[in-house]
């Protein structure tokens, strides 16, 4: 099987997208610890990995200064947000996925590997500008404008769906969702109330499902 490299954050979209990928590639993992609001989502991709024999790095990043909900604990998770509006939330992380996808390029190219996957889609993200196949496309021509080899590929398979269709797909690959985290804040048991944990448990309700991390 050829490799491939999977950034892996423990949440619905790249644990769904680490099944889909590991029909055809032996998978790398990398998950980062960028100084996140808690660390159970590091819990989760670890144990995601650690189900599928996937090897993984975590990589810590300093990024401090960003003025991001996730990373300065003085900053609220908006909760109970309007989910239809267009302004980009504090939950907002600048250059994250440039970061990420950083780093997976340079362990790409010293590995000679060929396909970096991401669990990105641009539906229920907020307006995040790096989750857009724009960024994408654009990202993975730079990248490779910059590399030795020119010819590593990005792989967004969820870029054009939804959360509910995302679910959909990751039941048909027996993805264990109770071991994934999604909520912005890290209490023992989902907030509710931040737009990621709606978004989650509305793509569960509408599929006549209860979230397992609820039951």
């Amino acid at each position: 099987m050829k490799k491939a490299i999977i950034l892996l954050s423990g949440g619905i979209d790249s644990t769904t997208t680490l099944y889909i990928a590991k029909r055809r590639y032996n998978l790398l993992a990398l998950i980062f610890n960028y100084g996140q609001r808690h660390k159970k989502e590091i819990e989760c991709a670890k144990k995601i990995a650690s189900l599928n024999d996937v090897k993984f790095y975590i990589v810590k990043i300093d990024l401090s200064w960003v003025n991001s909900s996730l990373v300065n604990k003085k900053i609220n998770v908006p909760l109970d947000r309007n989910l239809d509006t267009p302004d980009i939330p504090n939950t907002y992380v600048p250059a994250r996925n440039i970061i990420f996808l950083s780093y997976a390029f340079s362990l790409a190219e010293s590995l000679s590997i060929k396909n970096i996957f991401i669990g990105a889609h641009t539906q229920d993200y907020s307006g995040y500008p790096d989750c857009r196949i724009e960024f994408l496309k654009k990202f993975n021509e730079a990248a490779n404008l910059g590399l030795k080899s020119n010819d590593i590929k990005i792989i967004a398979p969820l870029i054009d769906k939804n959360k509910k269709e995302i679910i959909k797909i990751g039941l048909k690959l027996n993805v264990p969702f109770r071991y994934t985290w999604s909520c912005y804040n890290g209490f023992k048991k989902p907030c509710l109330r931040c737009d990621s944990c709606r978004f989650r448990i509305n793509a569960f309700e509408s599929l006549g499902l209860k979230d397992p991390l609820l039951e």
